[in-house]
């Protein structure tokens, strides 16, 4: 039994040298090239997606744990505002560059901001007020810009005054950035968003914002680490 699975597998292994393609110089590049399947450049590498592998949640009290899911369920639901946000800021600024006349684009600005006001306001209502700050800091996540200063380019800077105040009645500021690398909640939104995005749960976009998940991973780690 043991000869007969030894001669299967130096069989097996022959096949398979026998299936390699052997190296052959390219011109005057020694690299070797791969060909993908349906593709006819040839790459030096296979590019892959950034896959991060995501620890298990840990807390130090259950006030601590109890804390992530209601942030967690915050998240998840003003995240597709701010998405939807940011894809309308980037078709204006698009579509702004491509019309030259002052007076039309000053008109197509107020056309859009009715249709984003009609578009958000029946459910931003809805929101509670730490969803609102939720949102105002993935605003930032996504665009690179606050609230204030979005409402400020498309309205009046005085407009922009009177939203911020509006909003500090409801103890929510219009001008709070997202910083994960320094505030930890702002990371904790993080970490729940590339869960999300790792789920399925939530469609991914890209932060406007220049920092790494994993280094702020690690840094965290590291300094609930010291603390305990």
């Amino acid at each position: 039994m043991v000869k007969r699975s030894l001669l299967f597998l130096m069989g097996l292994m022959a096949y398979i040298c026998h299936g390699q393609v052997k190296d052959q110089p390219l011109d005057s590049i020694s690299e070797q090239f791969i060909i993908m399947e349906g593709d006819s450049i040839l790459q030096s590498a296979i590019p892959l997606d950034e896959v991060y592998i995501f620890g298990k949640l840990k807390f130090p009290s259950y006030e601590d744990k109890l804390r992530y899911y209601i942030l967690r369920r915050k998240t998840l639901k003003v995240y597709p505002y701010a998405k939807l946000a940011s894809e309308r800021l980037t078709e204006l600024n698009d579509r702004l560059a491509k019309i030259e006349s002052k007076s039309r684009r000053k008109r197509y600005t107020k056309e859009v901001q009715r249709y984003i006001e009609g578009e958000f306001s029946d459910e931003l209502k809805k929101l509670t007020r730490t969803e609102g700050q939720i949102l105002v800091k993935l605003i930032y996540r996504q665009t690179g810009e606050t609230a204030y200063s979005l409402v400020q380019e498309l309205r009046s800077g005085w407009r922009a005054f009177w939203y911020n105040s509006t909003a500090k009645m409801f103890k929510i500021s219009i001008k709070e950035e997202f910083h994960p690398e320094s505030v930890l909640e702002d990371y904790q939104i993080e970490d729940i968003l590339q869960r999300a995005f790792a789920e399925n749960r939530l469609e991914p976009q890209k932060s406007a914002l220049d920092y790494d998940y994993a280094s702020l991973t690690n840094k965290w780690d590291t300094l609930d680490k010291k603390k305990n």
